[in-house]
């Protein structure tokens, strides 16, 4: 029998892959042992982008600049992620800090983002998103 949890993840999963403006993506995860390499393809997924990142209200201003690094923070943002491969099946993956997702809001456009970090909550895999600047060729 499946856990409480595991249902609750069973059914924000559904409810993410039926969403309306779930976006196909693809994840990457760069080689630990090789930085050089290429980055490993994990999968494709779907992607919801829930908004802008905004800082918990207990954070100082130190404690903002170095979560920003210098970047704009209009770059962060949320998004719920999760892989159209069902769990337990082949090709299941859940996207972790450090890898990449590739976006494709439509049109043949590709935005790509860096995976700051993810926590699950009842909505699913809640994901800080960082949108990287470079235009894609």
């Amino acid at each position: 029998m499946p856990s409480e949890h595991s249902l609750q993840h069973l059914h924000a999963r559904a409810a993410l892959l039926a969403d309306p403006q779930a976006q196909d993506c693809t994840l990457y995860r760069p080689d630990e042992q090789d930085p050089e390499a290429e980055e490993v393809d994990l999968g494709d997924a779907k992607v919801v982008f829930t908004g802008t990142f905004e800082p918990p209200q207990d954070w100082d201003a130190p404690t903002r600049e170095a979560y920003y690094d210098d970047l704009d923070p209009a770059l962060f943002v949320i998004a719920y992620v999760e892989s159209e491969a069902a769990p337990g099946n082949r090709g299941y993956f859940e996207p972790a800090e450090g890898d990449y997702l590739a976006a494709q809001p439509g049109l043949g456009e590709v935005v790509m983002y860096y995976v700051s970090e993810c926590e699950r909550d009842e909505r699913g895999l809640r994901c800080v998103l960082i949108r990287d600047e470079e235009e894609l060729d």
